[in-house]
């Protein structure tokens, strides 16, 4: 099937987008939250309000449908790297949004073609553009039309040892928990489905080790204050398997932060990642 140009730049109709009290909780716990980080996990702990993981904004603004007109065969799409920003403070444990998506770029990556999409969430009731989301999909052997490479990203980790790091080893469940907030992907799950893509065994959805690298930046950086956490963007970079250790590495420059995530033998599963978090 050949890839539909003509959506590029063509906003799609708003779709709906809800949450409860109880999607944020699930949430928090499929990207490891627990017993201690009682605030995410829970809505009734005497004196502990329920609070969202930044991260959470990835699901809250889903739903824009954008690539689903390019014509990519699903069967070939990788996620490649994926971003938020929120506006107007921290999102609510129960909360609505119209999510508009739009496709933003094609790129001819030779054995395949990248294509980024953007996701903008309002506010039904004051028309407040609360979330932004941006991603880039790998489409394997759509490559080779001859188009553009697309932009190059600068990033560089510094030349000094990082400000923080910090280490949450993932549950062999991690998975079948991260699944149920919305990506029900056999690949995760279905242990036939991952050999016959070429996995051992099911592994991890990306943006669950997203949302570990996002606590770590949380508990580090921001002290557990999602109020000042605002945007955050990573690109993916190797598989993880249910039950690996996750480090997340931070340099810390003002509000801005530099951040990557490796396993235990040091494969790097989330480059080139940064986040903007106001200093106390």
């Amino acid at each position: 099937m050949a890839l539909n140009f003509d959506v590029v730049g063509v906003k799609g109709d708003p779709v709906e987008s809800t949450w409860t009290s109880k999607d944020t909780l699930l949430y928090a716990l499929g990207v490891g939250a627990g017993v201690d980080d009682l605030p995410f996990v829970t809505e009734n702990t005497g004196g502990v309000p329920q609070q969202v993981l930044p991260t959470f904004a990835v699901i809250a603004s889903s739903g824009g449908g954008a690539i689903r007109d390019t014509g990519a065969d699903f069967r070939k799409l990788v996620h490649g790297s994926q971003a938020f920003e929120i506006r107007g403070g921290a999102l609510p444990a129960e909360g609505k949004l119209m999510v508009s998506g739009v496709v933003t770029g094609i790129y001819d990556k030779g054995s395949g073609a990248v294509i980024t999409s953007e996701g903008t969430g309002v506010d039904p009731e004051t028309g407040e553009v609360r979330v932004i989301t941006r991603s880039e999909i790998f489409v394997r052997g759509e490559g080779g039309f001859g188009g553009e490479s697309g932009p190059k990203d600068d990033w560089t980790a510094p030349e000094r040892e990082p400000d923080h790091v910090v280490s949450y080893e993932t549950d062999r469940n991690q998975a079948l928990i991260y699944r149920l907030s919305g990506d029900r992907n056999r690949l995760h799950s279905d242990p036939e489905f991952a050999r016959s893509a070429g996995f051992e065994t099911p592994i991890l959805h990306g943006l669950a080790s997203y949302g570990f690298a996002g606590r770590a930046l949380l508990a580090a950086v921001a002290e557990g204050d999602p109020e000042r956490f605002t945007a955050m963007s990573g690109r993916f970079s190797a598989p993880v398997l249910p039950g690996d250790t996750l480090t997340t590495s931070m340099w810390v420059d003002g509000d801005d932060v530099l951040f990557r995530t490796t396993k235990t033998d040091g494969t790097v599963v989330i480059d080139r990642g940064r986040a903007t978090i106001t200093q106390a």
